[in-house]
C-alpha cells in the first residue's frame, strides 16, 4: 500500500510539473478536500479543477527537489520541494502581477484513500513569496 500513496503523489507532482491539470485531478477523490495556506477550504473536484484553471493563468510553478514520505499504511504522505515560479496575472489582494520569479521552499500533506488523494493540505511562507515579488 506504501508504494500505491508514493505513486499516487509523485504521479499528482509529475501532472502538476507538466501542466496538466487532467492528470492531477486523475490522482484526486470526487470529495478532494484542498486547503491551501493563508486560504479557505475548497471540497470537490469542481472547486479544485477552478483552482487548477486560476493557478495555470495567474502562475507559471515548477517543483524541485520533490521529497515524498509516505506512512506504513498508505493513508497518509506528505512532500517538501522547491517552488520556482513565475507570477504571471494579478491576484486579487496581493501585489501587481509584473513576470516576477520566486523560489520558495513549501510542503503539502495528505490523505489518501483507496488509490487516490482525499486531502491535499499545502504550506509555504506567503510573506517571503510578496516580498520577493515586491521588488
Amino acid at each position: 500500500m506504501t508504494r500505491s500513496a508514493r505513486n499516487t503523489v509523485t504521479a499528482y507532482y509529475a501532472a502538476f510539473n507538466a501542466e496538466n491539470p487532467t492528470g492531477m485531478l486523475a490522482c484526486v477523490t470526487d470529495g478532494i478536500e484542498h486547503r491551501v495556506n493563508e486560504g479557505g477550504i475548497r471540497l470537490g473536484r469542481e472547486k479544485f479543477a477552478e483552482f487548477c484553471t486560476h493557478m495555470g493563468v495567474s502562475y507559471r510553478e515548477q517543483l524541485k527537489d520533490i521529497e515524498i514520505f509516505v506512512n506504513e499504511t498508505g493513508t497518509r504522505a506528505a512532500a517538501e520541494f522547491v517552488v520556482h515560479g513565475a507570477y504571471l496575472k494579478t491576484d486579487p489582494g496581493l501585489p501587481e502581477a509584473r513576470g516576477q520569479t520566486y523560489i520558495l521552499p513549501a510542503g503539502s500533506f495528505f490523505d489518501l484513500q483507496d488509490g487516490k488523494i482525499s486531502r491535499i493540505t499545502t504550506f509555504y511562507n506567503l510573506n517571503d513569496w510578496i516580498a520577493q515579488v515586491s521588488v
